[in-house]
């Protein structure tokens, strides 16, 4: 499915590009998402999501596969899976940058693929959810990051050693990133009440499920 997102920025379009392609340091304002680990262009971790009693984590990794500074194009592959689950997520992401005044306007496509849980909501509940958790992710980053860029010092040019970059055939070193848990995206919350009435057969069902194989459990430890 391809959803359709925008948003304004406050900061002139040089300083959001070079924060929108700075993943480590925009992961802290993804909601649910986790960053544990770098190599490389490669950035890797868990996203949680709670759907009701029940939440799917996913564990994968983002990259980006295309940037375009002078188009103000910039692409983005995810994927993840379901670490206690068969479902999965994949998803192409395209951001356009354009100024807008001293502020940058950015266009988001997503062309999402998604199994398991998270898929019985469809196209229309995911593009509203996505929607909102979008001004959250703008909210924190006109809040924490840029707020806090603006606040301290400029720091003075380091030049980046040739080493860093590793030769053909030599795997990148893979960073551990010490970073705190985030709190699952809570579905039904952010889609609201109509979601809710929508989900709540399913939540019912899967409660019956767990509750007749706990009760099948009991019978056979009481037997045996």
């Amino acid at each position: 499915m391809e959803l359709a997102n925008e948003f304004r920025v406050k900061a002139p379009v040089d300083r959001a590009w070079q924060v929108l392609t700075d993943l480590e340091r925009i992961a802290p304002c993804m909601p649910g998402a986790q960053l544990q680990e770098v190599e490389g262009d490669e950035h890797r971790g868990v996203v949680k999501v709670k759907v009701g009693p029940i939440t799917a984590q996913y564990k994968g990794a983002a990259r980006i596969v295309d940037r375009d500074r002078e188009g103000g194009r910039l692409v983005l592959r995810a994927e993840g899976r379901e670490t206690r689950g068969q479902g999965n997520a994949s998803a192409l992401i395209t951001a356009s940058l354009a100024a807008d005044g001293d502020a940058t306007f950015v266009t988001i496509t997503t062309d999402l693929t998604v199994t398991g849980k998270v898929a019985q909501f469809g196209r229309g509940v995911l593009s509203d959810v996505s929607a909102k958790l979008l001004t959250q992710f703008v909210q924190c980053l006109e809040a924490d990051v840029l707020a806090a860029e603006e606040s301290a010092p400029e720091p003075a040019p380091v030049a980046t050693p040739n080493a860093s970059v590793p030769a053909d055939g030599e795997a990148a070193e893979v960073r551990r990133i010490d970073s705190a848990p985030s709190a699952p995206v809570d579905l039904m919350g952010t889609a609201g009440a109509p979601v809710a009435k929508r989900v709540a057969p399913v939540v019912a069902l899967l409660f019956v499920t767990m509750w007749l194989v706990r009760r099948r459990r009991r019978r056979r430890r009481t037997r045996g």
